[in-house]
């Protein structure tokens, strides 16, 4: 998928938002070393950046070169353009040795795997049995009635026609997502564990995320622009109805939390 990416990387780079800090210490206190981390599908880089700052090294992969341009560098932080159909010759010379890792991360990208593949490269990389796999999603964004109502009608009914069939596992918060783990200690299932972000965003910074997804480049592919003078009206009236430039957007995360042996 990181095709789709390719054209509105920048957009995709700014607009999104951070992920707190909580989300990374929780999955921090699941793994009992912090040596080495996988961030598998790591687009901009902005996970590998706070697992930075609590492993060791980070091994931050992508498929799409554009993405990883736009990452921000660090000492600890390794970051290699991979290709989707990496062979596990490719994964030992290029992301880390069998049974040495840690930790794997995927942040809003598990959904666009090939699952069961890299299912099995987690399985090679991670040690055993204490190894984890951290897998999260993040859901539309949430800024008060009337701009979530104009957001909604935008994303799940003008756009879903043009989504992803992965798409469909970030509305169901990756509860069907398949995830062949054992729950980590002190849980008693693999997920989904709840989070939330904040990020204060200005109606141009709105419109750049809703443009930012895969589905809008899908339907501009198609002749279709989803974000017509119409609806750029409709997110204008929202917007301006509490007399607000800047809003706060809350984007609910949704994480999946395994690991390879009981």
């Amino acid at each position: 998928m990181a095709y789709l990416y390719l054209k509105q990387g920048k957009n995709y780079s700014q607009s999104r938002p951070n992920y707190p800090e909580e989300l990374f210490h929780f999955i921090a206190s699941k793994t009992p070393h912090h040596d080495l981390v996988w961030d598998a599908g790591t687009g901009n880089g902005q996970a590998a950046s706070s697992l930075a700052k609590i492993y060791k090294n980070v091994i931050a992969t992508d498929t799409s070169q554009k993405q990883l341009e736009l990452a921000s560098r660090l000492p600890n932080v390794q970051y290699k353009c991979t290709s989707p159909t990496m062979s596990a010759e490719e994964l030992e010379r290029d992301v880390a040795k069998q049974a040495t890792v840690d930790l794997v991360t995927v942040g809003q990208a598990i959904h666009w795997f090939d699952r069961p593949k890299f299912y099995q490269q987690v399985q090679l990389v991670l040690k055993k049995p204490q190894g984890i796999i951290a897998a999260w999603c993040y859901t539309t964004p949430q800024v008060n009635a009337r701009v979530d109502a104009v957001f909604n009608k935008f994303y799940f009914v003008d756009s879903r026609p043009y989504w992803h069939p992965g798409r469909n596992l970030i509305y169901d918060k990756y509860e069907s997502i398949e995830f062949p783990f054992f729950p980590v200690e002190g849980a008693e299932n693999t997920g989904p564990f709840e989070f939330m972000t904040e990020k204060l965003m200005s109606l141009d910074e709105l419109l750049a995320y809703a443009k930012s997804g895969s589905a809008y480049e899908t339907a501009l592919e198609k002749g279709v622009d989803l974000m017509s003078e119409d609806v750029i009206e409709e997110f204008r009236s929202a917007w301006a109805e509490d007399g607000n430039n800047q809003k706060v957007a809350k984007f609910p995360i949704y994480l999946r939390i395994g690991k390879v042996g009981k």
